[in-house]
């Protein structure tokens, strides 16, 4: 079985796409794990009616607000697949996403690969990112894989590297970058990239991360220092590595700020 694991705030308004995203899955062999990260707008109700009418198993589990990655944790621990695909509670899969993963579940990937990822597109088809990479699969680290493809990418992970690889947690802080586990998990074992098949559709919401990054950053900056601290070994020019420098003093300063103002 695979899960997939939504986290999700005040997303009602948005839910009812994934949900039937789901029901139009070809595979059914998944279930649909969701984590309501302490929303007061309905979500808690729209759920309970989505479990009753949905013809594939949903779980539920609610937790006091504290962050998509916290919530990440938690679908991780509580996840019954052995591999998860991770799908926002504002984005759909196409048709085709659970049979495609369980394509290459089949083809038996080896245990040394702890990831499989495939490309996003648009909802009206269009693929987020580059579309000229020539080879149908290649292994990649996510840092490389994020500069090859300039692109969000849709991962699935062994429940196995999630459990092993949680996000850190700081108080009083509510995001923490993704690629910085990601690229844990990158270490531990290698991930399988397809970079011409988009099994999952998504958006830019105007309330959304990429549009408030000035804000989430100024808001998290203990969570982003630790994640661009790793980054400047990791990132492979001098011009990069800069960069990553740059943008961790400058979370030194809000963090500062920060505790100054609390």
């Amino acid at each position: 079985m695979i899960t997939v694991l939504t986290p999700t705030w005040n997303r009602a308004h948005t839910l009812k796409r994934v949900y039937e995203s789901l029901c139009a899955q070809t595979d059914a062999r998944f279930e649909w794990l969701v984590v309501d990260d302490g929303s007061t707008d309905g979500t808690a109700a729209l759920l309970e009616q989505l479990q009753a009418d949905a013809r594939f198993p949903v779980r539920i589990v609610s937790q006091p607000n504290g962050g998509k990655h916290v919530a990440i944790n938690a679908g991780g621990a509580q996840s019954a697949g052995e591999w998860v695909l991770i799908l926002d509670s504002d984005d759909a899969l196409v048709p085709e996403a659970v049979a495609a993963v369980h394509r290459e579940i089949a083809r038996d990937p080896g245990p040394d690969v702890s990831g499989l990822c495939f490309r996003k597109a648009y909802f009206d088809g269009r693929i987020v990112g580059r579309t000229d990479v020539r080879e149908a699969r290649l292994f990649l680290h996510p840092t490389r894989a994020g500069q090859l493809f300039k692109g969000d990418l849709a991962y699935v992970f062994r429940r196995s590297a999630l459990r092993s690889h949680p996000f850190p947690v700081i108080p009083g802080e509510k995001f923490f970058p993704e690629l910085y586990v990601w690229n844990l998990i990158g270490d531990d074992g290698r991930i399988l990239f397809f970079p011409h098949e988009a099994i999952y559709l998504c958006e830019y919401l105007p309330d959304g991360y990429s549009a408030n990054f000035p804000r989430v950053l100024k808001g998290s900056p203990r969570g982003f220092f630790i994640y661009y601290r790793a980054q400047v070994r990791r990132e492979a020019t001098l011009l990069r590595k800069v960069k990553c420098a740059v943008r961790a003093l400058q979370c030194l300063g809000y963090g500062l700020v920060k505790r100054m103002r609390s």
